[in-house]
């Protein structure tokens, strides 16, 4: 199972709030949602977030594996 744990703690180090990932880098209200219930965002996306924390994937996201 992916998760994006990492990402909520990524965007809490580097002092960036949902509100301005929304409006000052045009993230989708819809994105943030899915992150947010750990459900799929494509790999573009995974690319653009990368770019925009200037972070790995590995900061966004991580596997868990299941039971």
């Amino acid at each position: 199972m992916i998760v994006y744990d990492p990402f909520w703690e990524t965007i809490q180090k580097k002092h960036i709030s949902t509100y301005a990932l929304i409006h000052s880098y045009n993230v989708s209200s819809s994105t943030i949602s899915r992150l947010r219930n750990n459900q799929g965002i494509n790999t573009n996306t995974i690319n653009d977030l990368c770019k925009m924390l200037k972070c790995d994937v590995s900061d966004i996201l991580k596997y868990i594996a299941e039971d």
